[in-house]
């Protein structure tokens, strides 16, 4: 019997076709590059032992009340043809090491919602900024995140700070998983809002996260100033 032969990933972007030729070999040149990554290959050739989670978004109601938590949201739409169904699903991806991806899918088929769902995630790579921002601890290593930040998304608002050594993760088990996988082990998270929408809080933990690249600390700003006073 013949092997079946592997789909051969063909690059459109010039970014992609760098990277099947080895000429970028590491996904730190490509998240400090302008260029956007528009292909999940590129971080599955750089990144190809990545972690996800499967965000329980959906939701049914249980034997005894309330609601049994589900990976996929179905919603429906009437059109003159009938009825027509979608499916959304939610994935976090991560190294556990300070690289992190979110993003949702959408299809009639909840797999192919959450396998659309990793490839978005995958184009949303991000570098989350860790250190040790807790004045209890001091310690110098890379364990939570080095200052205050908060993120927001819809009805949802958190607020992340950093914690000493040995708290562990102070949230909500989905949000911890996706702590986890951003490689910080210790946090405080308040959240406020609609916190059953765990779709928004995601987002807004995401969005949290995303603004730590933005901001300097004293330290460096010193530094800057430091090297430019250098140069006149």
């Amino acid at each position: 019997m013949a092997e079946e032969s592997e789909e051969i990933w063909k690059p459109k972007t010039s970014l992609g076709r760098d990277v099947l030729r080895g000429e970028i070999s590491d996904i730190d040149q490509v998240l400090h590059s302008k260029d956007k990554i528009k292909e999940p290959e590129i971080v599955d050739q750089l990144l190809p032992n990545l972690d996800e989670e499967v965000i329980l978004i959906g939701g049914t109601p249980g034997k005894g009340g309330g609601q049994r938590r589900i990976v996929s949201r179905r919603t429906v739409r009437m059109h003159k043809s009938g009825r027509r169904f979608n499916t959304k699903a939610m994935v976090v991806v991560g190294n556990n090491n300070g690289l992190l991806g979110a993003s949702e899918g959408n299809s009639d088929d909840t797999r192919d919602a959450i396998d659309k769902a990793r490839d978005n995630a995958k184009l949303e790579m991000i570098e989350v900024r860790r250190g040790c921002g807790s004045w209890e601890c001091g310690c110098g290593e890379p364990h939570s995140i080095p200052f205050r930040v908060e993120g927001k998304s819809g009805s949802v608002e958190v607020e992340l700070k950093p914690a000493p050594r040995g708290i562990g993760r102070a949230a909500s088990e989905e949000i911890s998983k996706v702590l986890d996988l951003a490689g910080i082990d210790d946090i405080w998270v308040e959240s406020r809002g609609n916190t059953k929408s765990r779709e928004n809080h995601v987002k807004a933990v995401f969005n949290a996260l995303k603004q730590l690249n933005k901001m300097k600390t004293s330290e460096e700003i010193e530094e800057k100033v430091g090297v430019v006073e250098g140069e006149i």
